[in-house]
């Protein structure tokens, strides 16, 4: 079920800093407190193969969404020890050294099991060990939010593990709503920040689609 234009769940989670500290994270609260959107993503594990090309991806997109009032946060079911140890592994080996938002360690799920984002085919009681036996590897598929200043999601998506997401794409939707926030308008297909939007009546679409 979409989370869209729902509140982000209330909830403290464990997570790790890049010094090694261990903290703390509600990301409801770091929008709503510090008046910010923020920018969640979740990978599927720590030392594998496409998650430390997106992970580096966001480093390098970071002062750009730091320009748009944006904060990052990654996030996996991953511990705190297990992040640290690949904050520790240089880029040359897989790892992700140089990263410096804050990673999310979900080791109980509670936060992807409210978001429904984990890999789980299916879940079936089993009466000889009297316990749910669960189908599945249990990580989360690559989910991305979009939260607002407010705590509303304004954005979210889900990939396939082998489906790396594309950076540029989260700082054109959080451009395009920013538009909207300040201006009134809205932003039709393929909008970019400096291109021509358009207001949400007949004769704004009337108007746009003659010209374009």
């Amino acid at each position: 079920m979409s989370l869209v234009g729902k509140k982000f769940p209330n909830i403290t989670v464990d997570a790790i800093s890049e010094m090694g500290d261990n903290l703390k994270i509600n990301v409801f609260e770091e929008a709503v407190k510090n008046n910010k959107k923020v920018l969640l993503f979740w990978y599927p594990k720590d030392f594998t193969f496409v998650c430390p090309t997106e992970l580096h991806a966001f480093q390098a997109a970071l002062g750009e969404f730091e320009k748009r009032n944006t904060i990052v946060i990654g996030a996996s079911c991953d511990t705190n020890e297990v992040h640290f140890a690949w904050l520790n592994t240089p880029k040359a080996n897989g790892g992700i050294e140089g990263v410096t938002y804050p990673l999310i360690a979900d080791t109980n799920r509670n936060l992807s099991s409210i978001l429904g984002i984990l890999d789980v085919e299916t879940a079936g009681y089993n009466e000889e060990t009297d316990s749910v036996l669960l189908e599945g590897s249990n990580v989360t598929y690559r989910a991305t939010y979009l939260i607002d200043e407010t705590g509303k999601i304004f954005h979210e998506s889900v990939n396939d593990m082998p489906l790396g997401r594309n950076v540029s794409e989260y700082l054109r939707l959080v451009d395009a709503y920013t538009h909207v926030q300040t201006k009134g308008e809205v932003c039709p297909a393929n909008w970019e920040e400096g291109k021509e939007a358009m207001t949400a009546d007949r004769n704004g679409v009337a108007s746009y689609l003659s010209v374009n």
